[in-house]
């Protein structure tokens, strides 16, 4: 089996990480295995093929800063890499994130139009159902069913400062994401699966796989957090994301603030420098990190992991706090009811707001020998492990090219 996955970054953030973990477990299955991406990738990434180059994704950028057209830069770069893709001929082509600046979505739906063998199209956010945006809900926006105009997120990624060009991108994306053969949509949540089902998509099969987590590293990890940041004795409540912004409900842990207790520290990792320096004395901000076992033990460390976030897909960040042994407490946004692994190690909250966040970290307090756990049961660890999440696609990619087992 030949497998070709495409993606924006390799090896780095969620999405890169996933792309590499499959390729990794397919070339140790005596696979054949490449990997495509437009930026970012890391060290590991050795073996990888660049789409275009820094100079096509500033054209790219420049082309969805001012006139909304992301996704229609870097056609010579795409046309570039689809002689290799031919050259390539892989048996499967998975897509994950064909935005992000360098892929042109009209070069790359005409050849896959042509392309006679299976396509797996993982779906990490809803960017392809819109005419603008990767998520809606936080603009409570239901555009996306009908068709898109005057987007209230233009001014988010995939960022326009000028033009709101969200009804033509509409329906070009319809355009050239329908009729689609040998199509499988995946999604992460399934949250999402519903979303695609009444969208323009809903023509496709569509399977859910949930995102795993590193297991080996991700479990109660004992270190020098509390004594190197001076919080001994200190009630922890932890924040963290790949990047702070307003839908990842930052302003709730700045607000959250004004009501802690002397001996309650709130710690946020993730943030930018300008950020940290904003913040006020009982917020300790430390910058992001892709030390998985440095984060290991701050999540171990903390004593309740609070997830104000107001859209997303499938928040791992929940999955590596409970199998830390730290109880969560989130907003019911997207998919995160479905990271929840049960009671005793999460809850969501379905008001958003900081007086329901403070009540729910007040009984986690109040509770400690409760929810404190002390990791999570075998099977549990088994199920949201990244073993589970490739065994998953391995078996897609056995049913998709020889029938049911």
């Amino acid at each position: 089996m030949k497998v070709l996955q495409i993606n924006s970054v390799c090896g780095v953030g969620s999405t890169g990480r996933i792309v590499w973990q499959i390729h990794e477990a397919l070339k140790d299955a005596g696979h054949e295995s490449y990997l495509a991406y437009g930026r970012e990738k890391s060290p590991n990434c050795t073996d990888a093929v660049r789409i275009g180059n820094k100079l096509d994704v500033y054209y790219h950028v420049f082309l969805t800063r001012f006139f909304d057209l992301h996704g229609f830069g870097s056609k010579n770069a795409t046309r570039k890499f689809i002689k290799w893709f031919e050259h390539t001929n892989p048996d499967i082509v998975h897509l994950h994130n064909i935005h992000g600046y360098y892929i042109n979505i009209e070069v790359l739906s005409s050849f896959l139009k042509d392309f006679h063998k299976p396509i797996v199209w993982t779906l990490h956010d809803c960017w392809p159902i819109t005419g603008h945006c990767a998520y809606f809900t936080f603009a409570q926006c239901e555009k996306w069913k009908t068709g898109c105009y005057r987007c209230p997120e233009k001014r988010r990624y995939p960022k326009s400062i000028l033009l709101d060009n969200s009804a033509y991108n509409y329906k070009k994306k319809k355009e050239l994401f329908t009729g689609l053969r040998n199509l499988t949509i995946v999604t992460p949540s399934k949250w999402l699966a519903e979303i695609v089902k009444q969208s323009s998509l809903s023509e496709y099969p569509i399977r859910v796989i949930h995102n795993g987590i590193d297991t080996d590293v991700f479990k109660p990890t004992f270190g020098e957090f509390r004594k190197k940041y001076g919080l001994n004795g200190k009630f922890i409540i932890l924040g963290v994301a790949n990047k702070w912004e307003e839908r990842k409900g930052l302003q709730y842990f700045l607000e959250l603030s004004d009501y802690l207790n002397n001996d309650e520290v709130i710690v946020l990792v993730g943030l930018s420098e300008r950020q940290i320096r904003k913040l006020p004395k009982n917020i300790i901000g430390i910058k992001r990190t892709n030390n998985a076992k440095e984060l290991a033990e701050i999540y171990t460390a903390a004593d309740v992991f609070v997830n104000p976030t107001l859209e997303d897909n499938y928040p791992t960040v929940n999955l590596e706090a409970q199998a830390c042994g730290t109880f969560v407490v989130a907003f019911d946004s997207g998919g995160t009811r479905e990271t929840i692994i049960n009671p005793e190690t999460g809850m969501c909250l379905r008001v958003k707001n900081i007086e329901s966040l403070m009540k729910a970290i007040r009984l986690v307090r109040g509770t400690m020998t409760l929810y404190k756990t002390t990791g999570l049961s075998d099977e549990e660890i088994k199920k949201i492990s990244k073993e589970s999440a490739i065994a998953k696609y391995m078996s897609l990619y056995h049913v998709i090219l020889h029938g049911s087992r």
